[in-house]
């Protein structure tokens, strides 16, 4: 069974569930592991619902459970003669990790508008990819590498990322990842750099610094203070070995079991860690941006309004794309649209 998460902060609003209008009490809903739809006529299928017409409900559908599924995100609707304005950040973690890390011909991409997938198959393969004409082959390598090695992902991250189904054999993995990291030398430098200042400040018991990023051993605790201002925290850290035999940094967390016990860690994953909490804080800062709007919800790095008709959508994508003071040089992007009903574009 899935499980929805509701987190409670924010304006009156109210959604309709099951057919009938619900307050949710004046509060701000975060909404996440929804079942994502992918029918084209989910308008359709859900007007079947709201009539009770089972029958030709399962006449036209061959798998109900999944049909009901993609219709969770419907239940939620805006009040009468208002509309849901659904808006979210293009690429946002890719943005922030390119910024943090000075990978500047990445950050040029976003800026002239170019196809990030295209631009990182270029590199990797030293030629002109376009995504619908020559070597546009090589795009899908290019977007494989880019989703799964970002944060120090190799082979087997390609794998969980779907890599074999796409088509690639397993001898082109490791040279594919090797091609990626070639391609974006200052990543590389990040991660590295970032384990170094945590070890330095574990080990020595002292403040470091990298990236615009710093790093503190204080109290049984590591702090990573973010361009933001916000700390991170990383209980009872300390230095311990890895499966490798190599140097590793652990602490103390929820795991797999779901039991505190102790994690490990290492450069590419607290990055990863930083570049996520990052683009929190510039989407709570966009949702202050957008303080006077009827923000009802928040998935990740999106948004949900609910609107009055006349609302531009226009104006709400560029006053999310705003850069906040503290990130001076990242280039942002919001895109949306409208619906009558929550749903994924």
């Amino acid at each position: 069974m899935r499980t929805y998460d509701i987190i409670n902060a924010g304006p009156n609003n109210r959604f309709m569930a099951n057919g009938r209008i619900v307050s949710n009490s004046g509060k701000l809903v975060q909404l996440q592991n929804l079942p994502q739809n992918h029918m084209s006529d989910l308008a359709e299928a859900r007007g079947l619902i709201a009539q009770g017409n089972f029958d030709a409900l399962s006449l036209l559908y061959d798998d109900i459970p999944d049909t009901l599924s993609q219709l969770i995100r419907t239940a939620f609707v805006p009040q009468y003669g208002k509309k849901f304005i659904v808006a979210d950040f293009s690429a946002i973690e890719a943005r922030v990790l390119a910024w943090l890390a000075g990978e500047q011909w990445v950050l040029d991409v976003f800026e002239t508008g170019g196809d990030i997938y295209c631009a990182t198959a270029s590199r990797m393969f030293h030629c002109k990819v376009e995504k619908h004409g020559e070597n546009a082959d090589l795009r899908q390598k290019g977007k494989q590498a880019t989703l799964s090695c970002g944060y120090g992902g190799a082979v087997g991250a390609l794998k969980a990322m779907g890599a074999l189904e796409a088509g690639m054999t397993e001898d082109e993995l490791q040279p594919l990842v090797d091609s990626w990291r070639e391609a974006n030398p200052n990543i590389v430098k990040l991660w590295w750099a970032v384990d170094r200042a945590v070890k330095d400040s574990i080990k020595k018991r002292l403040s470091t610094e990298t990236h615009g990023i710093g790093f503190e051993y204080k109290s049984g605790f590591l702090f990573i203070t973010l361009p933001s201002g916000r700390r991170l925290a990383y209980v009872k850290p300390c230095i311990g070995e890895n499966r490798f035999g190599g140097e590793s940094v652990t602490y103390m967390g929820i795991g797999g079991t779901k039991k505190w016990e102790r994690l490990e860690s290492y450069g590419p994953k607290f990055v990863e860690n930083i570049v996520q909490a990052i683009s929190r804080d510039i989407l709570c800062y966009a949702m202050r941006t957008l303080s006077h709007c009827a923000i009802v919800a928040h998935v990740h790095d999106e948004i949900i309004i609910e609107a009055d008709r006349r609302m531009s959508l226009k104006a709400v994508c560029e006053q999310m794309g705003r850069t906040p003071p503290w990130a001076e040089g990242l280039l942002l992007r919001a895109d949306g649209y409208e619906c009558e009903f929550y749903q994924k574009d």
